[in-house]
């Protein structure tokens, strides 16, 4: 087993279940978790999801940013819901940027899961961006993130990585009954 991929897996399981307990301390777990991961994924030819992590540390550094400035609720950060029309246009522009991606992959380069694997990017790089907003729907992508993912991890031999995402399935449903909860409070 590769020890990087452990660490940061490690990592991953102490960012998510600060995350769904809505705690700032999130962020420097984070942000060591998707440096490691971008070397995990470049080594298994998963390039968007290696250049995925850039993304995210640059999004992990503006939600601790975000994060640190928002309002308050029971020792955690606030929450809110996007509108309908929000929702229509974070999930077409999802979907558009996804099957872009998975083109360009597929057309230059030996990516091993171009689409899935960009489906799996294009989502994250949602769920991030409205996960650094504080928006409840950031729990209903990362659950359809992970569904997908552990497939494609598992069948890339990244085993551990998979495993992590099986448990961060059921951090995200909890994430996202415990996001729900606090809804009313914020208002």
């Amino acid at each position: 087993m590769n020890p990087v991929e452990l660490a940061a897996a490690a990592l991953g399981l102490v960012n998510v279940a600060l995350v769904a307990r809505r705690s700032l301390w999130n962020y420097p777990f984070g942000v060591a978790m998707v440096a490691l991961y971008f070397f995990v994924f470049a080594d298994a030819k998963l390039y968007s999801d290696a250049l995925l992590q850039i993304f995210f540390l640059v999004i992990q550094l503006y939600g601790w940013w975000n994060w640190s400035r928002s309002d308050r609720v029971d020792h955690g950060v606030a929450v809110g819901r996007l509108s309908n029309r929000a929702r229509v246009f974070w999930l077409v522009g999802t979907a558009l940027a996804s099957a872009c991606w998975g083109t360009g992959m597929a057309s230059f380069t030996d990516a091993a899961a171009p689409y899935t694997d960009a489906t799996v990017a294009g989502m994250s790089i949602a769920a991030q961006i409205l996960q650094s907003q504080r928006r409840f729907e950031s729990w209903v992508l990362w659950i359809a993130v992970d569904c997908l993912a552990i497939g494609l991890f598992w069948s890339r031999g990244l085993h551990p990585t998979a495993i992590l995402y099986a448990i961060f399935l059921g951090m995200a449903i909890w994430g996202l009954f415990a996001w729900r909860a606090k809804l009313g409070a914020a208002r």
